[in-house]
Formats: structure tokens, sequence, C-alpha cells
């Protein structure tokens, strides 16, 4: 779908007007097309494996500089789904307040003007630059854009004597959130299914060719993250030949370079350029438009909203923001959790029963409710309670199994465990043995977000590092869960709790939140 959206084909060769790649290099000139020397002087090696790189390179020279018109085309669709969404949400809230099929005529005024509203506030907000963002940080943008939009909504309905009532504006509200969420995940999915079949994607150039530059080559190459390098470009700083892509030439022929291969993204390994180096890559961002990314030497766990630029006489630093809960915001988390276990029982108990109804029906005996012993902050033990999806007793038979673990570090893992019952299959897979966990909550055990509660048997294997996790209080739901559960690896769950924990906010618990529901719809990863 989205190769027709895109001006160009990643693969797409140019026009036949093309009158081949002219490239300087130093006092040289050389017509690609023809291999002839014009100046009559003798091409050296260097020369040489430039000119066949670039060559290599020439069906790429169609595509577009600038890093927006890539995207456009698929920004205006997305926008067009933005608007759609918001009168669909407008339609349906109504529906739910005032029961009538057909809106009446002041109502289809709001209709009307509400397309040009949140186009006005998706640009205002930058919604449709999201290649530029995180995914928090996209998700921030959504929520206050969209917000912004139904309150100048409703302030064109009073203004225009079509007013509505507050059930209806809060129906709104969360329709518009749930649609508009739903309609960008759909697309972020088709983004990342464009990118595995390399349409969609940056050509890049790479500054730098030493071992920063190197491996950001290979993450770029082997990461579906909608970057393709071209080559490197050799600084001053790092006079040295890459590895495992050609050297297309040096910093001072970096505009050149971009025109000739067609580039639109540049990334900057910082620890290969000085500040002379550092000034071609800020001139062809201002002159040609193209992406300029610089690396930063930080810690991977570090969120762009705990980093601020700063200037200190000249130069540029980075300030890391402090993450420690204040009163205010410990309150808050704690008032959220409450809220929503409080909610999320109410609403569930009929599951529950059923649940509970299933597990007694199994056939297998045994409590319907599993009680463990887990650690929880600051390594305090406490009661963990779980729908029982295991025969009774399975726990003595685990050192039968521990030769089939499938989980690495001190976790145990076994896609197809023989203790797990029918009943239990199921709910494991939908992850509905956890909603007890709503208990634990209630009684500030644990969060709604945060790090999985580990073992003591797993705690008393852990390294230094990972006991970071412990101290806050373990959660339902966190990054892990939304981002692959059970196949990912013990270290890469502990990074991303340990991320979490330094880059806490209420937005991120939100974010977290609205992730899992969809994880629980369509389970990948669970057993």
């Amino acid at each position: 779908m989205l190769a027709s959206l895109a001006a160009t084909g990643p693969d797409e060769s140019p026009g036949s007007g093309d009158g081949g790649i002219r490239c300087r290099s130093e006092s040289r000139e050389w017509d690609l097309e023809g291999g002839g020397v014009q100046s009559g002087l003798t091409r050296s090696s260097d020369a040489l494996e430039r000119d066949a790189s670039l060559v290599a390179l020439e069906g790429r020279r169609g595509r577009a500089a600038s890093e927006n018109r890539l995207y456009t085309p698929l920004y205006r669709w997305m926008a067009f789904t933005d608007c759609l969404c918001v009168v669909t949400a407008l339609l349906i809230a109504y529906q739910f307040r005032f029961g009538h099929l057909w809106p009446s005529g002041d109502f289809w005024l709001v209709l009307l003007v509400a397309p040009f509203v949140t186009l006005a506030f998706g640009v205002g907000f930058g919604l449709y630059r999201t290649h530029q963002y995180s995914s928090l940080e996209e998700f921030r943008r959504i929520v206050l854009a969209l917000s912004m939009t139904i309150i100048a909504i409703v302030m064109l309905s009073f203004w225009s004597k079509a007013s509505f009532s507050r059930l209806w504006i809060g129906y709104s509200w969360v329709l518009t959130l749930l649609l508009a969420g739903t309609s960008r995940r759909l697309w972020h999915r088709e983004i990342r299914r464009s990118w595995s079949h390399g349409e969609l994607t940056f050509d890049t150039l790479i500054v730098g060719t030493n071992q920063e530059a190197e491996h950001l080559a290979d993450l770029l190459t082997s990461s579906k993250l909608g970057f393709r390098p071209l080559g490197f470009v050799r600084t001053s700083a790092d006079p040295a030949s890459g590895e495992s892509l050609p050297v297309l030439g040096s910093i001072g022929e970096l505009r050149e370079l971009i025109r000739e291969t067609g580039a639109n993204c540049v990334f900057v390994a910082a620890t290969a350029v000085e500040a002379a180096d550092l000034k071609h890559a800020l001139k062809a961002r201002r002159l040609d438009g193209i992406e300029i990314r610089v690396t930063a030497n930080v810690p991977a766990m570090l969120a762009t909203t705990r980093v601020t630029p700063r200037s200190v006489g000249g130069l540029m630093t980075l300030s890391i923001n402090a993450v420690r809960l204040t009163r205010a915001q410990a309150f808050a988390k704690r008032t959220f959790d409450v809220v929503v276990s409080s909610v999320g029982l109410l609403l569930t108990w009929p599951l529950l029963l059923a649940v509970a109804i299933a597990i007694k029906l199994d056939g297998h005996g045994g409590p319907v409710l599993f009680r463990q012993q887990r650690v929880g902050r600051h390594r305090e033990l406490f009661t963990l309670l779980k729908f029982r999806t295991m025969v009774p007793g399975a726990e003595d038979r685990l050192a039968e199994l521990v030769s089939r673990n499938e989980a690495d570090g001190p976790l145990f893992k076994l896609r197809n465990d023989p203790r797990i019952t029918h009943v239990g299959r199921f709910l494991r897979r939908y992850s509905l043995d956890e909603l007890p966990q709503l208990f634990n909550v209630l009684k500030g055990e644990m969060s709604l977000v945060g790090p999985r509660p580990p073992l003591p048997t797993e705690v008393a294997l852990y390294e230094d590092w990972q006991l970071d996790r412990l101290e806050v209080r373990p959660g339902i739901t966190g990054l892990w869960q939304v981002s692959g559960r059970s196949e990912l690896s013990f270290d890469e769950y502990v990074r991303l709790d340990l991320f979490y924990i330094e880059n806490w906010s209420m937005l991120y618990d939100l974010f977290v939140v609205a992730k899992t529901i969809p994880i629980l719809l369509m389970p990948r990863g669970a057993y």
C-alpha cells in the first residue's frame, strides 16, 4: 500500500535524460558515464574505488534530497485518517448521548468545521513529522493535539449556538483518542512493513570511519529502522578507511556527495569529527534541507525527555534532568493506580467470576488463586495473586523441567510447559491470569506500570546493575510486556525496566497502558 504513496520508490531508476554522474575530488574531474579523464590526470586507486561506488549508486539519484518529500504522501493520508477519526468520534458520541440516528442541522456545521480544526492542530503540534520523534514524544503530541482539537470544536459549538452536553464532550474526547491512536498504530505497522521491504527508507551517508561509525553502519544495515547506509565520509579527525561500506569522499565534499548519491539523511559519528567538520554537515542541512543526526555519547537508557541541550560559553552540552519523583508526582502515580485498578475491578468482575468458574470446571482440582512470594520495592517480599494456570503441585515438578528451559539468565520459560492446564493456556495467552494483581495494586504492593516482580531465587542470581530494577514498585504491565514479552532475552527486558525507571512520567504510564490494550487483544510472545 505504502509503496504507491512514496513519490519515488527506493529502487526506481532516474530518468533517461540524466547525463551521468560528475564528481569532483580535489583538482580532478571525472565523467563517470563515459569513464574518460577530462583533465588528463591519471586516476589513483582511491579515486577508482570511489568512482565505482558512485556508479553503483547512480540508480538512486532520482530520489528527493529532502526527507519531507519522502514521507509527504504518507502524511497526507495520515492527516485524512486523523480527520476521519475525529468526525467519526463526534458522530458516535452524538449517538451515545442523544440517541438520534441523524444529527440536527447545527451539528452538521460542527462536523463541517471539525476536519479543518483537526488539521490546524495536527500541523501545529507536528503530528506529520513523526519520523523525527520517538514513540513517546509522538504519543504526547497526539494527546495534546487531539485534546486541543476537541476543546476548539466545543468552543465553536457554543459560538454557533449548537452547544451540547458535557457527557457528549467526554465521549468525543475518549473516542477521538481511541480511534486516532488505533489509526496511528496501524499506520506505524504499515510503515515497519514497508521498511522490511526496503520502502520509505532514507538513503544515508555516515560521517566518520572509526569504530563508532562502523557500529552505526552495522546497526542501520541489520535493523529495519528506515535507513539505508550508502557509504562513509572521511573526516579530518578520522582519515582511515571503512570496512563494511565504501568510503565515498571527504567531509569537504559532503554537499557534492549528497547530490551525487541522492542521499536524504546524514548520520554523524560524534567521536569521528571535529568542530570544523560538523560545520559542513550544518551547511548541508541549511542549504540542502538534508536530515542531519549526530550521535550522542550518553547511555541508551536516557530518553529525550531527560536530556536538554544547553550552551556553555559556546560549547554545546547535554543537561540530564533528575528523574526522582516529587511528592506531588508520587501522589499522582498512586492516585492513578488506585483509580484505574478500582475501575478495572468494577468493570471486569463478571469476567473474574467466569474465569474462576472455568478453573474449577477444568477438572484438575486445587484453588482458583495461585499465591506466590515475589520481591517488591527495596527487596520487600509480598504475596502475588494470580489465577491458577498450572496443575496442583506444579512447583514440585520444576526440577525435572529445568534442562528444557528456553529462557536465559535466572528466568524459567517453557513454551509447551506440560504443567499448564487447558484453561491456563488460554488465560496466559491473553494475560487474564494477571487480573487478580489489581488487588495487589490497591494494597500498594504493586503499581499498574513498572518492572516485572521477580522471584527471590531470581534476585539471588542478579548482577549488581540488575538490582536497580528493585528501586520502584513492580507493575502489572511495563515496557518489556509491550516490547516482545517472552521473546526478549533477560538482559533486554532488564534494560527496558531500567529505561522506564530512568524516564518515568505520568505520560509514560499512560503510554504503556495504551500500548498494553492492543497487546492483550493480539497477543504475541505470551506463554
